[in-house]
C-alpha cells in the first residue's frame, strides 16, 4: 500500500523536485558537451581532485598534454592550441561538477531531513535505489569516456552513448515518480480508465525507443547521411537499410537504418499520442486541471518531431567547433524529449489505481 500524503512530506518533496530540476540540466549539458565535442577533453576520472579545474598554467599544460595523447587529438584536433583545448576542456568540467552537485544535494538533503525526522519509513527504499541509480549512471558515464579514448576512436562509442542516455532518463523518472507520490495525492488521480491507461503505457514505452534512438543518432552522427524530409534522400526505404551483420550491429550501428528507426518511431509516437489526446477528451468526469493537461502531450510531441526535422535539414551546415543553426535545433529537439518524457510519466502516474504506483 502507498503511504497517505503528510504534510512532512512537503519538504521532502521539494528536496526531490530540486533533484529532478538539477537532473534535467545535468542531461542537457551532456548535450552541450556532445555537441561542442567536449567529451573526451579529460582523460581521468578523479572523483574528489577533479572537482577543481586546473589553476595556473603548468596544470593546464599538464591536462592538454594528456589530451594530447588521444585518438581524437591525432584524427581530428591535432592544429588545437591551448586555448581551443580550454574552450572544450570547460563543458566536460563543468559537466562533472554538475554532477558532483547533484550527490551533495541529495547527499546532504538526506542526512538533514533524517536528522530533521521528515523521512517516513516507506521513503528510504525509492532513496536508495535513487543513490544507486546515481551512482551506476555515474560508472556507466566513465564507461563511455574510457571507450573514446583508445584504439582510433575519435568519440565515444555510440551504444555506450546511448546507454549511459538511457539510464539517465531512468534516474530522472524514477526521481519525478517518487516526487508525485509525495506530493499529489490519491484524489487527484482519474477515474478508472483501462483505454487511456493502455495508451499511456503504449506511448511511454515508444518514447522509451524513441529516446533511445535519438541517443543512437548523436552517437553516430547520423542526421547528416539523410538531411532530407519527409523522404530519406529521395526513397522511403532506401537500399543501405539492415544491410550489415550481425543484425545487431546493424541497428546500432549503420547510421541509414538508425535514422530510418528514429524517424518511423516518430511516426508511431505520434499516432499513440493522438490516440490517446482522443481518449482524454472522450472522458468527462475527469478533474479541471487535466482538462486543461491533456492536449500537452500532443502539444509537446508536434513542437519535438519540428525541432526533429529542423535538425535534419540543418546538418549539413554543421561546422566543427562552432555553436550553429544545428546546434540549437539538436538541443532544442533533446529538452523537448525530456519534457515529453516527465509529461507522458505524469500523466501515467494519474492513471494508475493509486495503490499500485509505490516505487
Amino acid at each position: 500500500m502507498q503511504s497517505p500524503l503528510r504534510s512532512s512530506s512537503r519538504p521532502v518533496a521539494i528536496w526531490v523536485y530540486t533533484g529532478v530540476i538539477m537532473l534535467l540540466i545535468q542531461v542537457i549539458l551532456g548535450g552541450i558537451t556532445r555537441l561542442t565535442g567536449s567529451g573526451l577533453s579529460i582523460t581521468e576520472w578523479q572523483v574528489v581532485t577533479g572537482a577543481l579545474p586546473p589553476l595556473n598554467h603548468a596544470q593546464w599544460q599538464g591536462a592538454f598534454d594528456k589530451y594530447r595523447q588521444t585518438p581524437q587529438y591525432h584524427i581530428l584536433n591535432s592544429d588545437f592550441t591551448l586555448a581551443d583545448y580550454k574552450l572544450i576542456f570547460f563543458w566536460e568540467w563543468f559537466h562533472r561538477l554538475w554532477a558532483r552537485l547533484v550527490g551533495v544535494v541529495f547527499l546532504v538533503g538526506f542526512v538533514v531531513l533524517l536528522l530533521k525526522r521528515k523521512l517516513q519509513w516507506w521513503m528510504i527504499r525509492p532513496l536508495l535505489i535513487l543513490f544507486l541509480l546515481g551512482g551506476l549512471q555515474a560508472t556507466v558515464g566513465w564507461i563511455m569516456v574510457a571507450s573514446g579514448l583508445t584504439g582510433d576512436a575519435i568519440y565515444v562509442a555510440p551504444a555506450k552513448l546511448a546507454l549511459h542516455f538511457v539510464f539517465a532518463l531512468v534516474l530522472v523518472s524514477y526521481a519525478y515518480w517518487f516526487a508525485l507520490q509525495l506530493s499529489v495525492p490519491g484524489k487527484a488521480r482519474l477515474p478508472a480508465s483501462p483505454a487511456l491507461r493502455r495508451w499511456t503505457i503504449a506511448s511511454l514505452v515508444l518514447l522509451f525507443f524513441q529516446l533511445l534512438y535519438g541517443a543512437l543518432m548523436a552517437g553516430n552522427k547520423a542526421a547528416t547521411v539523410a538531411p532530407t524530409w519527409p523522404d530519406i534522400n529521395g526513397s522511403w526505404a532506401p537500399g543501405g537499410l539492415f544491410t550489415q551483420h550481425p543484425l545487431l550491429h546493424d541497428l546500432v550501428g549503420n547510421k541509414l537504418t538508425v535514422q530510418f528507426i528514429h524517424r518511423s518511431l516518430a511516426y508511431c509516437l505520434l499516432v499513440c499520442v493522438l490516440a490517446w489526446t482522443v481518449t482524454a477528451a472522450r472522458l468527462t468526469a475527469v478533474p479541471a486541471y487535466f482538462r486543461r493537461l491533456r492536449w500537452l502531450p500532443l502539444l509537446l510531441i508536434a513542437v519535438q518531431m519540428s525541432l526533429g526535422v529542423g535538425s535534419l535539414l540543418t546538418s549539413p551546415g554543421i561546422i566543427p567547433h562552432q555553436w550553429v543553426a544545428f546546434d540549437w535545433m539538436a538541443q532544442l529537439h533533446q529538452v523537448g524529449g525530456l519534457l515529453l518524457l516527465l509529461t507522458i510519466v505524469g500523466m501515467l502516474y494519474l492513471v494508475i489505481p493509486a495503490y499500485s504506483v509505490t516505487v
